[in-house]
């Protein structure tokens, strides 16, 4: 049956027909939520999209806004569903991101947050490690002294990667180039041979093999012998067998190269061995009258070449033979000294592990030879710098920490 209105109703005017009451809004007349008595509904006219609230009194119409992260934050989440993170491949990472972004990687198919002290995005599970690559190159052995000295030997060399865990500390030693090997005051065979480089090391990932002393002159007696080390010290002049050379350690290095005694011709001695490279031969004719050249180091993924060799030193028994010294290798080996030509030895260069060069006779005396280069320690990463520790740099993207001295890093 159809509720009979009053005519021309005015605004909020109630009728009550069979216990409700209904209220007129200016257009139509309303049902009260409420029944007899009860409050009517607000106009729906110009409310389109908007949600009915009340405050406990009389109902009005709310708007619907978005939510903003402060209304968000910090509430409890008791659903036991899931909440979805936005997804995308890698390539679809954003161009400009932020510190604390989080999201799905659909490529890698693991969530992901973005540091921007590290620079990077990094999956949930490795939050706050990073990858380095290192390079420990031990100090070089020093060239044999007296007369004729062999070349010293590069210092160990160790490169590789690592993932480390922001907070961990590595200890950093750099080793010690080796001393040069003495004249000595008692005629051929009395000088000593070089010193034998110290070892460097980074933490627990590597220890590298200081380079081998070089020989002396001794006639083919044990005072020829090169050193052993990381590369191995080059062998004295010496008579048969010409191979005393020292002996490398494997993964490190190098063995050094061999020595000659032609007794009254001439005298040379082998290079040094180097982390690429054996230590060269010494000559061992009058058309060829030289020092074993060092052997060569390798080159680090910064571009450089370190441990080297150290060149053989030269000595002859005639004005007419012209002699050569020994070359250091490339990657900081010193040269050798040659005969009555006022070239004395050179030292290997400091923190590339390079050996040092042989000595040679100037006039009736010796020479000494020359002390091993030091060693160093150098650890790079991608991005900018997120760890403490040695002289710090940055090329190509990449954050390097170099360390020329012992201290210590800390990722």
């Amino acid at each position: 049956m159809a509720i009979s209105f009053p005519q021309n109703p005015t605004l909020n005017d109630t009728y009550t027909y069979n216990s409700i009451t209904w209220t007129y809004n200016g257009t139509a007349w309303t049902k009260s939520s409420g029944g007899s008595g009860g409050t009517s509904l607000p106009t729906q006219t110009d409310n389109s999209g908007k949600f009915l609230t009340t405050d406990g009194t009389s109902p009005s119409w709310g708007a619907v806004t978005a939510p903003t992260p402060t209304a968000v934050s910090d509430q409890p989440n008791t659903s036991t569903g899931y909440f979805d993170l936005p997804s995308g491949t890698t390539a679809q990472r954003p161009g400009t991101p932020a510190n604390g972004m989080v999201r799905h990687n659909t490529t890698l198919n693991y969530p992901e947050w973005y540091s921007e002290a590290y620079s990077n995005w990094f999956a949930f599970a490795s939050s706050g490690t990073y990858s380095i690559d290192y390079l420990v190159v031990a100090g070089g052995g020093g060239g044999g002294g007296n007369y004729v000295g062999g070349g010293g030997g590069a210092g160990g060399y160790l490169s590789g990667t690592s993932t480390l865990t922001s907070g961990t500390s590595l200890s950093v030693t750099v080793g010690a180039g080796g001393t040069a090997g003495t004249l000595g005051t008692g005629g051929i065979g009395s000088g000593s041979k070089g010193g034998s480089g110290s070892n460097s090391v980074l933490g627990i990932l590597a220890t590298s093999i200081g380079g081998g002393g070089g020989g002396i002159c001794q006639n083919g007696t044990t005072g020829s012998q090169g050193l052993n080390g990381g590369s191995g010290g080059g062998s004295g002049a010496a008579g048969s067998p010409t191979n005393t050379y020292g002996t490398g350690t494997a993964g490190q290095g190098n063995r050094g190269g061999a020595g000659y005694d032609g007794l009254s011709q001439f005298t040379c001695s082998g290079g040094g061995g180097g982390a690429g490279a054996v230590g060269g031969d010494s000559g061992t004719s009058t058309s060829n009258i030289s020092g074993g050249n060092g052997g060569a180091g390798l080159q680090w993924l910064n571009g450089t070449y370190y441990a080297g060799g150290g060149g053989g030193g030269t000595d002859q028994g005639a004005t007419s033979w012209a002699g050569s010294k020994g070359v250091g290798g490339i990657g900081g080996g010193g040269d050798g000294g040659v005969w009555n030509t006022s070239t004395l030895p050179t030292a290997g260069t400091v923190n590339t592990g390079g050996g040092g060069g042989g000595s040679t006779r100037i006039g009736s005396a010796g020479s000494a030879g020359a002390a091993g280069g030091s060693g160093v320690v150098i650890i790079r990463y991608v991005g900018a710098q997120r760890g403490t520790g040695g002289t710090v740099a940055s090329a190509n993207g990449y954050t390097y920490h170099t360390f020329t001295t012992s201290g210590s890093f800390t990722a």
